[in-house]
């Protein structure tokens, strides 16, 4: 062992490892910041997201987090809000699961996020309507399930304008099945451009909020603002399909800007309407981690960055790593899902680091334990597996360089991981390729 894993063991040995001790060890971490951002380094591991899932239990329960916000669609986890929120038409989290159809299906429809639907369900049952807990989505690539999310919520409110948002949709209408070919038509200049009819649209809705939920009472507060995240949702789909096609460094940006964005729209519908923002994100570690810390950070920032320069410390960032173990991921984009085998982590990361401290499962926290800090300051290999992973060109497909004392306040390793178990057949196979192939973060 050398003197850096001698180092880290002798901090990480001064503390307890079960799940527990681990949950209590972040939320002290957290204090009283009101954004806690809690990453992942594969879109596959079970120990991931058991313990964040444990983790964001302990957040709701004992610090009045208010809501979790999740890398995924924004109507798809709106299904699921209705129905942890005692709304809505399914009798369980399967059923509230089912609109995540497309791959990756095994990122949502797995066991462990089943069970913590179960557990805020239960949780929402003994409480009244403001202090419930909310599930929500914020990435931006439902540009269909969003465009008949808005026309149905205007026939319900607004006959008269559910009509015009149909005709200003019409503009996408020979694309909604496949975005991609709208933003390639409009990039070659062979397709109208639906930007002002997105944007009109928008506008209009917000603009008849206040007279929406007058008309049909503060029932209306939480249905209006599904409807105009799904605005924003167009909105934003529109120019990010288009930029497919130019600097894949845009596509990225407009992504984590939308998706900060949406996490700072739901914080402070949560603090108006159930008088708590205090907010819990789910994403990957490229996600999460500050991205001026990473060797990308001077062409592209991610939401770790955002909530930084806006929260400061308010904003807590917690990363996860792993040594090795299994991993449920695809060769391929659409392709069906496999139980891979994560290869030991390369040497010279901080992952192989952290292996050689011999400890099984550990927190470091940056804040409080400066020679940690220190020591993973300087840049070194980390291991990003998405919902591909190519173990037989490993170091160029999965590393990127990071120092990772700057990246997360926090960092929980598991050295040996085992694979996240699916509860749902597989999708089926699509054409539309979004910003993540083909990596999948």
């Amino acid at each position: 062992m050398d003197a850096q894993a001698h180092e880290l063991r002798e901090i990480v040995g001064r503390h307890s490892y079960a799940t527990e001790d681990i949950c209590q060890r972040i939320l002290r971490i957290v204090g009283d910041a009101p954004l806690v951002l809690i990453g992942e380094a594969t879109h596959g591991t079970r120990e991931f997201y058991a313990i964040r899932a444990e983790i964001t239990k302990r957040l709701i329960s004992e610090k009045g987090f208010a809501a979790v916000a999740v890398e995924a669609d924004w109507p798809d986890a709106y299904r699921v809000n209705r129905y942890v929120q005692l709304q809505g038409k399914d009798s369980s989290a399967y059923q509230a699961l089912r609109d995540f159809i497309r791959f990756p299906v095994w990122m949502w429809r797995n066991e462990v996020l089943l069970e913590f639907v179960d557990w805020l369900r239960s949780y929402n049952v003994l409480k009244g309507d403001r202090e419930r807990v909310g599930f929500y989505g914020m990435d931006l690539y439902s540009l269909c399930g969003s465009v008949y999310a808005v026309l149905d919520y205007l026939r319900h409110v607004d006959p008269k304008a559910a009509k015009l948002a149909k005709e200003r949709y019409e503009c996408f209408a020979m694309y909604l099945s496949d975005p991609q070919a709208y933003g390639y038509a409009a990039y070659l200049g062979i397709a109208k451009d639906c930007e002002r009819e997105a944007i009109q649209q928008l506008i209009d809705l917000r603009n008849k909020a206040a007279q929406y939920v007058q008309d049909h009472g503060l029932v209306q507060y939480d249905a209006q603002f599904d409807a105009e995240r799904n605005a924003v949702v167009i909105k934003r789909a529109e120019a990010y399909y288009k930029a497919m096609f130019g600097d894949p460094h845009n596509t990225w940006n407009l992504r984590d800007s939308h998706m900060f964005e949406t996490i700072q729209a739901i914080m402070s519908h949560l603090s108006d309407r159930r008088n708590r923002g205090k907010l819990v994100v789910w994403a990957h570690n490229s996600h999460i981690g500050d991205a001026r810390a990473t060797e990308v950070g001077s062409r592209e920032l991610n939401i770790g960055q955002l909530a930084r320069e806006h929260y400061g410390t308010q904003a807590r960032l917690i990363g996860f790593t792993t040594y090795s173990g299994t991993v449920t991921a695809a060769s391929n984009w659409g392709e069906s899902s496999r139980t891979k085998t994560v290869r030991p982590a390369l040497p010279g990361s901080c992952e192989e680091l952290f292996h050689r401290t011999s400890n099984e499962q550990f927190v470091i926290s940056f804040e409080s334990e400066s020679l940690a800090r220190e020591i993973l300051s300087r840049s070194m290999l980390q291991r990003a597996i998405g919902v591909i992973y190519r173990p037989e060109t490993e170091k160029i497909s999965h590393y990127f360089r990071a120092k990772l004392a700057e990246q997360f306040d926090a960092v929980i390793h598991i050295d040996h991981t085992t694979a996240i178990r699916p509860v749902a057949d597989e999708p089926f196979v699509t054409d539309e390729i979004p910003e993540t192939y083909p990596t999948g973060l």
